[in-house]
């Protein structure tokens, strides 16, 4: 039998923290079932484990040996924080400011890792190398449909998705408003493409009350859509036309789609924008694949949720570039909103 030396057997690390990859997701996903994050941020001080097991809402005793374990994972993934006191005593845990994202509340992330983390869009992974060998993505080989027709089929994941949507631009908007006031100084109409229910032109018009704002989207989309002032919802399909405005938004729209189609999009971007002053304003990752950052990451886990899911694809700052100019924006530029996203502002010849 071969014998391998601790160098070749250390050469498995790669290999062995990709496996555990699910072990991640399912334990940040077990975390936001039991409210983990809730019941540790509603104590001033860290607390033992029985305190967090006899916090759990549940119609049984919890499994304290199964909690125990669940919370080393996340305490090793700084989801939460645990403290050894000096005294010997039991191991105390606490919240952190990576758990507040885990709250219950309108910004938190939780309801977008729950989406995630269910069958419905899980299992599409599993056919990821079909999607090499043919094309085409993960969720429309085991679902039979594509996830926008799927949604447009199945009322209750329709009404998470949009939730999940509308969450992420909640807590994205803040700092997206503080990057855009100068892109925004000469607008007095918006449309914001793909807005779901229209919570971000609702934050723009808000803050710029002289901007007319008309939230664009898919028809059973807009059927959940309250009443806003300012803003007009207009039902379409962003690859036939575009209500005409001064300016058009798109965040995290471009991302859902292959060249071909965001070509189109831009095509129609293009129609309905003054030749003169006329922009458009993407909100969107762009990736840096030499990047050393968690966000760097992240981005290439995205790209690849992309592929499996929507047929989408992130992209670098060179392929932005070729995009915008086959679109017929052939000068951009790009600012940093925060670590995960940039606003590319993009103007027609």
């Amino acid at each position: 039998m071969e014998e391998y030396d601790s160098e070749a057997i250390q050469a498995q690390a790669p290999i062995l923290k990709c496996v555990a990859g699910i072990a991640h997701n399912m334990a940040l996903k077990c975390a936001i079932d039991l409210r983990l994050a809730d019941i540790l941020h509603s104590h001033e001080n860290p607390i033992t484990i029985f305190e967090l097991a006899s916090s759990i809402n549940s119609s049984t005793p919890p499994n304290v040996s199964s909690l125990k374990r669940v919370m080393r994972l996340l305490v090793r993934d700084k989801i939460f924080s645990a403290h050894e006191p000096s005294d010997g005593g039991e191991t105390l845990y606490g919240a952190t400011k990576t758990s507040s994202w885990l709250l219950d509340s309108e910004t938190s992330l939780s309801i977008i890792i729950s989406l995630s983390s269910e069958p419905t869009l899980l299992n599409p992974w599993c056919n990821m190398s079909r999607c090499v060998k043919e094309g085409g993505t993960g969720f429309e080989k085991f679902h039979g449909c594509q996830v926008y027709e799927f949604a447009s089929q199945n009322h209750e994941f329709n009404k998470r998705f949009n939730q999940a949507m509308a969450a992420e631009s909640k807590y994205l908007v803040l700092s997206i408003l503080n990057k855009m006031d100068d892109a925004l100084k000469n607008v007095t109409s918006l449309v914001d493409v793909g807005g779901n229910t229209g919570d971000v032109i609702t934050s723009i018009v808000k803050k710029h009350p002289h901007i007319t704002g008309i939230n664009f989207d898919l028809p059973h989309v807009l059927s959940t859509a309250p009443e806003i002032h300012g803003v007009t919802h207009v039902g379409g399909n962003m690859f036939e036309a575009i209500p005409e405005a001064d300016a058009i938004f798109m965040k995290y729209i471009l991302h859902n789609w292959n060249d071909e189609a965001c070509s189109k999009i831009l095509k129609n971007c293009k129609k309905a924008i003054p030749k003169e002053g006329g922009k458009i304003i993407i909100v969107d990752i762009v990736l840096n694949p030499e990047g050393t950052s968690e966000f760097d990451e992240a981005g290439i886990f995205f790209d690849l949720n992309m592929l499996v899911t929507i047929d989408g694809v992130e992209r670098t700052e060179p392929e932005w570039k070729r995009l915008l100019e086959d679109g017929g924006f052939p000068r951009y530029r790009i600012i940093n909103v925060n670590p995960r996203v940039s606003l590319i502002e993009a103007y027609p010849e």
